[in-house]
């Protein structure tokens, strides 16, 4: 059982909260003059929850025959034999299907979108292999659920949806970054792509840049909806956190850019809190 818990990082909530914030901001910012129903909230959590498991076993399943090459990931359950192939594709299955059962209690848009968010989450593992910015296949899977949650609110996906999407994308280009900054060195030993690679010297400018359009698109959505100044305060905030986790991951250790992508978790909680407050 701990083998399993480790296979689907139940035991690294942090990475699930990052792709959770998302989601929650659509889900508060499409029903704008109520809170959304628990039916819609619990579905979401749960959701988000089992696609970032199930996106975990079909990525370890994806890079068995990388990770015992490196050592962030040399201990990966199905790297070390604990659970089989077979094993983990069963129970990657089984997510697959709980969360589409959940989808079920959606109107027919959000339905025949999670087939697109289905596709996304298979598929970005392969694009380091091949993508010379894997992290943006990741960001387009990882923020689906901006665009599923105004769709099962409004039964559309307007403008500030789009807006809010493209912001994420930035941001996980931004984190994610900061993440792959550990793994740089065995990704070029194994001729895998990232963008930590890509940017290469130009890393920091392309980091803030990614940071900076993000802000640029959550201003531009904050503009649709008529958002009041608590917003802009928080995205002023952001900045200072994005400063702090410069201060982290600049120090090139393993733990300092893990702890840098992790820090983004308050970006979330913020940007959260001040969608609520509208």
């Amino acid at each position: 059982m701990k083998a399993y818990w480790y296979l689907m990082r139940l035991h690294r909530p942090i990475p699930i909260l990052i792709i959770l914030w998302p989601t929650l901001w659509a889900l508060f910012a499409a029903t704008q003059t109520h809170l959304p129903s628990i039916k819609h909230l619990i579905i979401f959590v749960v959701g988000v929850v089992l696609m970032r498991t199930a996106g975990c076993v079909f990525n370890d399943i994806l890079d068995k025959d990388f990770d015992f090459k490196v050592k962030r990931t040399s201990t990966r359950p199905i790297t070390t034999g604990e659970v089989s192939v077979k094993s983990a594709l069963t129970l990657g299955i089984i997510l697959l299907v709980i969360a589409f059962i959940l989808v079920l209690f959606l109107n027919l848009l959000t339905i025949l979108l999670s087939f697109v968010a289905l596709i996304l989450a298979l598929t970005y593992p392969l694009f380091k292999r091949f993508f010379a910015l894997p992290q943006l296949a990741l960001g387009l899977a990882f923020n689906f659920g901006v665009i599923m949650a105004y769709s099962a609110e409004l039964n559309t996906v307007p403008t500030a949806a789009w807006l809010m999407y493209i912001a994420c994308i930035f941001w996980t280009l931004s984190y994610d970054t900061m993440y792959a900054l550990a793994d740089k060195i065995y990704d070029q030993e194994l001729g895998l792509h990232s963008s930590a690679l890509s940017f290469g010297k130009h890393v920091t400018l392309a980091i803030t840049i990614c940071q900076t359009m993000m802000l640029i698109f959550l201003v531009s959505f904050a503009y649709t909806q008529s958002y009041n100044l608590i917003f802009y305060l928080a995205l002023i905030l952001c900045i200072y956190f994005f400063y702090y986790q410069y201060k982290l991951w600049k120090q090139d250790t393993i733990k300092d850019c893990i702890s840098a992508f992790s820090h983004n978790h308050w970006v979330g909680l913020v940007i959260f809190i001040a969608i609520l407050l509208q």
